[in-house]
């Protein structure tokens, strides 16, 4: 008899042993989330001011929870309409430049509670048959967010293709800018490593990278190999300056932005008007991957796709210098254009 007694004793403390875990988890869930999710003080600045209580408090309750809803096409337009939501036209956005990071600089703005991010691609301002469409078209591809939230997007094709400061200008002659750069040499390998994988998956052959980066005649550089031309920042700079004053562009490190995401990204809210939300909990290094990782709370986390990060094949010394050499006067002028000096050789 006393034995079946401390047995049913042992099963009733098990049971609410495990009862007590489970619920101390879900405290700890629901306090790690909350304090991530509530914005602490009004959305200030060119996108509006509104009192703390009258933001909603379930902001990023949304972005991490109805926003996958809606993406899955499991919510009907009666929810939407309960919950204040709306697609918005971007009021901001990475315009380039490609393998300059975009990817990496998105992802991180998205950790700050008033920001939307579209997650594909749109290719809206630089493809003539999405263009054609329509600017209605264009907004339904936005996420849905809360009316005091900011929608960006990116397409780092944007800044290299002539037709789009006019478009974008055409769209919102206010709009804010961002183009995270890096040291346009390893930029430019950096692009060419991304092709040669994709010939490689495809069982096809591709010239060294000093092949295309150095006319084989003149054994100059190459200015008609796209990544090559790609690098010379400030000539496409040029191009949008005939449409938008040089203070609605930020300039973001896309180096740093690797070694020291933090700065950058502080920055980067300041450019946008928003409060500061952004800290070094939200980042932590993966030194299997090489690269910071995002935390958005205690229990959500997030690295970079697999394909960030790609091993440069070797390239010849000489030609590294030759190109350096080619850029530099590019890199002074922008420099000077946009009041930002980058550490660049």
């Amino acid at each position: 008899m006393l034995f079946k007694q401390q047995a049913w004793l042992r099963q009733k403390l098990l049971v609410l042993g495990s009862l007590a875990v489970g619920s101390l988890l879900y405290l700890v869930a629901r306090v790690g989330s909350l304090d991530r999710l509530q914005p602490i003080c009004p959305i200030e600045g060119r996108f509006g001011a509104r009192s703390q209580a009258e933001f909603p408090l379930r902001a990023l309750q949304f972005k991490r929870g109805l926003l996958h809803e809606f993406r899955k096409g499991n919510t009907s337009k009666e929810q939407v309409r309960l919950h204040d939501l709306v697609q918005q036209l971007p009021r901001a956005i990475i315009i380039g430049v490609r393998k300059g990071g975009t990817r990496a600089l998105l992802e991180m703005l998205n950790l700050h509670p008033a920001v939307v991010k579209a997650s594909q691609e749109i290719h809206f301002f630089d493809n003539d048959e999405n263009y054609a469409k329509g600017i209605e078209w264009y907004r339904k591809k936005m996420p849905f967010s809360y009316p005091q939230q900011i929608t960006i997007e990116k397409s780092p094709a944007y800044f290299i293709t002539e037709e789009v400061p006019e478009r974008i200008y055409k769209m919102n002659s206010s709009i804010k800018l961002l183009i995270i750069v890096r040291e346009p040499t390893t930029r430019a390998i950096s692009d060419y490593t991304q092709v040669l994988e994709g010939k490689e998956r495809k069982n096809k052959t591709y010239y060294k990278f000093e092949k295309l980066a150095i006319d084989p005649n003149t054994c100059e550089v190459n200015t008609k190999y796209k990544a090559v031309r790609t690098s010379i920042y400030t000539k496409h700079l040029e191009r949008w300056l005939k449409y938008f004053p040089i203070e609605q562009f930020h300039i973001v490190d896309g180096d740093r932005l690797i070694t020291e995401p933090l700065p950058e990204l502080q920055l980067v809210e300041k450019f946008l008007n928003l409060p500061p939300r952004i800290s070094q909990y939200n980042l932590y290094f993966n030194a299997t991957r090489g690269f910071y990782c995002l935390r958005f709370n205690i229990i959500f986390n997030k690295c970079l796709a697999g394909s960030k990060g790609r091993i440069h094949p070797e390239v010849d010394p000489s030609v590294i210098t030759k190109l350096r050499k080619f850029f530099h006067p590019f890199n002074q002028k922008f420099y000077q254009i946009t009041g930002r000096t980058l550490n660049w050789p």
